[in-house]
This record gives C-alpha cells, structure tokens and sequence, in this order.
C-alpha cells in the first residue's frame, strides 16, 4: 500500500508576483483592461516594472498559492514547478520552503528566466494581471516527481500552465500517475482566457482524469459554452466525481453525485485585493476533503480562507487558516 506522505501536491507555474497598488489612470495610460490577465514578453515586463510604484515581491502562482495555504491550515504539501537559476526563481524557493512546503523540482540554467506576474491593485480590490510565463512554461514530462505524485491523496493541477503541448503531455502522465497509485485528481480551470484557448483539451481532462474540478462561474460557462451557471452545473455533473465552483460575493456551489450544495461567502470587513481568492479557496476545500470532512464544512473552509486573502494585499495568509478556522468553529 502507498504510504501518503503529502496531502496534496501542486503542478503549476512557479511564479513571482509583483504586486503594486495604482489607479484607473495608470491602466489607462497603459492600455490595460482592468481585471483581466494578459500574457507579455520579457521585455514589456521590464518596461512595465519600471513604469510600476513601490512594490511587494513573493512567490505566486496559483497552485503553488493554494498548497501555501494548505501549509497555513496545517497540511502536509509539495509543489512541483519550474524555475530557472537566477534572483527571482531563488526567491521562489525560499519563500514556498519557507513555508514547511517541500519543492525540489530543480533550476534550469539555461533558456528563459523564472516568471514575473506583475499585479496592479487598483483601490476598489480588483487585480489587473501582466503575466511573463518564462521558464515556467518550459514544464515537461521528466520535471515530474514522480514519488512525490505517487505519495499524495491528492495531486492539484493547475489550468494555467496548460498551454503548450509538453506541459499537456505532462498532466496526463500526473494523472496517471496518481490514478495508478490510488490518489484524486484535482483540476482547477484557472481563468476563462485559459478555457477559451485550450476548450476541447479542458473538457477531455474534466471527463477523463479529473476527480475533481474547481472554476469560477466565468469558467465552466466558458468551458461548456453556455449562457447560464446552471447549464453549467447541469453539464460537469455528468463530467466528473464532483466540481466546486465559486461565485464570488454569492458563495460557492458544490456539485457532488448525488446533491448540490449552496455555500454562502464567508464575511469581509473590507475588500483590499481579490489576487488569489479562488486559489485560497481551493486550499481550504481540499484541506477539508483530505481530513475526511463533510462537503458542506469543506465549502466553508474555502469561503474563510478566500475572505481571509481578500482583507489585504497579496494572494498568500498573513495569519494561521488553522488559527481562524478554530476561532470560527469550523475545526476541533
């Protein structure tokens, strides 16, 4: 039998965040849509970071966020991703084995330098995302650790690194990794643009080797062309074992076999960045299903953890998820 050292392990890009606060002007002089994502060079990344104020650099990536809050509750995590050997991929390192998290996954000397996500915060909380994939993006096949995979109950995906044809050939061989060592799949859509882009490939994954699927409503409607949430929620109930979607300010909704369940947002005093609150939410779903937990508790740590991360800036804990899930009656 398989000894599951690590609760859940995370494919995903490894990526630094810059996070700066700005206005609607600085979008405007820039020519950026306001609350989208964009991909951009090396270059434009350069001149962008120039052009940006003071800024707060930490390690991000969306999956790599959601097992960094997966630490905060106290689970076991690993995160396997791509950096290249330079000032900003040791930083991704220091920060997410800071953490207690294990990441081995070793630098490459060569090629592209680590990614840059440059995130503006303008004051009403929404994130305008620039995002410079480098190295990241190079993912392939034999950047798997497979004991690591073999040893969770849970291996995460994530949907933004599922672009090129090596990182797609790299999610399968996870899943079927996980799959022959008895683990769940777990995929997270990521972004509608990332459905948009890869639809068909998204809905084989979804219907083939994903145990479990986390979007927002944005995303499934996207990935089933649809016009409404509750096609949606009609269409991934036939596709997969059980699929968490979020709806903001409205909560979540948790599609299972046999019910789907409504859960409400948790409380907010004040929304400061919304960077990451789908990632954070994640992490507390997960911690709660790897603990054995029932759907609807698992829905509530998720709703905690993303109103935790909205409250200030940046897409990782400042205080213990454990800490506040206790305060919150939700854990013993």
């Amino acid at each position: 039998m398989v000894e599951r050292t690590y609760d859940v392990v995370g494919i995903g890009n490894a990526i630094v965040d810059i996070i700066a606060r700005c206005d609607d002007a600085f979008l405007s002089k820039h020519d950026l849509t306001k609350g989208f994502m964009r991909l951009i060079d090396a270059g434009e990344a350069d001149h962008l970071y120039a052009a940006m104020g003071p800024a707060v650099e930490r390690s991000g990536g969306s999956a790599a966020n959601t097992i960094a809050g997966l630490a905060s509750f106290g689970a076991k995590g690993g995160f396997i991703g791509r950096v290249a050997a330079d000032q900003f991929g040791g930083i991704f390192r220091h920060d997410i084995r800071s953490l207690g998290v294990t990441y081995e996954t070793a630098p490459a000397d060569d090629g592209a330098p680590t990614a840059r996500c440059l995130v503006l915060v303008t004051p009403d909380g929404e994130r305008t995302r620039n995002a410079f994939l480098g190295a990241s993006v190079g993912f392939k096949p034999s950047d798997l650790d497979a004991f690591m995979i073999e040893s969770a109950k849970i291996v995460y995906l994530e949907g933004y690194l599922f672009d090129r044809d090596e990182a797609k050939a790299a999610f399968r061989e996870a899943a079927r990794l996980a799959k022959s060592s008895g683990a769940k799949v777990a995929l997270s859509l990521s972004d509608a643009f990332c459905v948009n882009r890869h639809r068909e490939d998204f809905r084989k994954l979804v219907r083939e080797d994903a145990h479990i699927v986390f979007a927002n409503e944005k995303e499934i409607t996207a990935l089933y062309e649809v016009n409404s949430f509750e096609e949606a929620v009609s269409e991934v109930h036939r596709d997969c074992e059980l699929a968490v979607l979020t709806r903001s300010e409205h909560g979540s909704v948790i599609v299972a076999p046999n019910e789907v369940i409504a859960v409400e947002a948790a409380p907010v005093a004040r929304v400061v960045d919304v960077t990451g609150a789908g990632d954070l939410y994640s992490s507390g779903f997960l911690y709660g299903l790897t603990q054995g937990l029932w759907l609807n508790a698992c829905g509530m740590l998720g709703s905690l953890a993303a109103s935790e991360i909205i409250g200030h800036l940046g897409a990782r804990p400042e205080r213990s998820l454990h800490g506040l899930a206790k305060a919150a009656g939700l854990l013993d």
